[in-house]
């Protein structure tokens, strides 16, 4: 995840999924992001940052994964995924980060 999140944000589409995440941004569709990595709050931080402030980027509600033991990492709530397309499709983001 932490990869394409790279990807994403500094344009470079060599990848399936990076190639559909392009063809959706350049017919201005909605992308929706979950993500799910060990190094959220390190060093891929300001790529999600980055993203999160990109047009037609949306995110799932995302909240920290054992903070205990695993201090970076994040996981995306799935649960919301039909919410944060609804919202998404209407041009607004759910609150990203959750407690």
């Amino acid at each position: 995840t932490a990869t394409t999140l790279s990807k994403l944000k500094n344009g470079i589409y060599d990848t399936p999924v990076a190639l559909a995440a392009k063809s959706h941004l350049r017919n201005r569709r909605p992308l929706v992001i979950g993500v799910s990595t060990n190094d959220a709050l390190s060093i891929t931080a300001k790529n999600i940052g980055e993203l999160m402030n990109y047009k037609y980027h949306y995110f799932l509600p995302l909240k920290q994964d054992d903070s205990s033991n695993k201090p970076s990492s994040i996981v995306c709530d799935f649960e919301s995924l039909s919410d944060t397309i609804e919202a998404a499709l209407n041009g607004k983001q759910l609150q990203p980060l959750l407690s």
